[in-house]
C-alpha cells in the first residue's frame, strides 16, 4: 500500500495514533477509541496488516494488534505521529 492509501483515511490515521499511544489493543477497544464501528475497524486493520504496518497476535478468539516496529515504514509513521503531538 502506498503512503497515500495509509494517510488518506482518517480511520487508519486514528488507528495508527491509538496503537502508537497505547501499544497493543484488541479490535473492540481500537474501534471504541477510534469512534468507528467494528466492521470498518476490521477493514482498516486488515489493510494495515497487509501493508506490514501492524501485526496481530492471537489468543484463542482474541486478536491483539500492535504497530510492527520492525517494518521501517511503520517506524517512520510512529516517529511522525509522536512528533505531531
Amino acid at each position: 500500500m502506498a503512503i497515500e492509501g495509509v494517510l488518506s483515511s482518517r480511520g487508519r490515521v486514528r488507528i495508527l495514533r491509538i496503537l502508537v499511544e497505547n501499544g497493543e489493543l484488541n479490535i473492540s477497544e481500537i474501534a471504541k477509541r477510534a469512534g468507528l464501528n467494528y466492521a470498518t475497524t476490521k477493514g482498516h486493520l486488515n489493510a494495515l496488516e497487509e501493508a506490514g504496518i501492524i501485526q496481530q497476535r492471537r489468543f484463542g478468539r482474541i486478536r491483539l494488534y500492535k504497530l510492527n516496529e520492525e517494518n521501517p515504514k511503520a517506524a517512520m509513521l510512529k516517529k511522525l505521529i509522536e512528533s505531531w503531538k
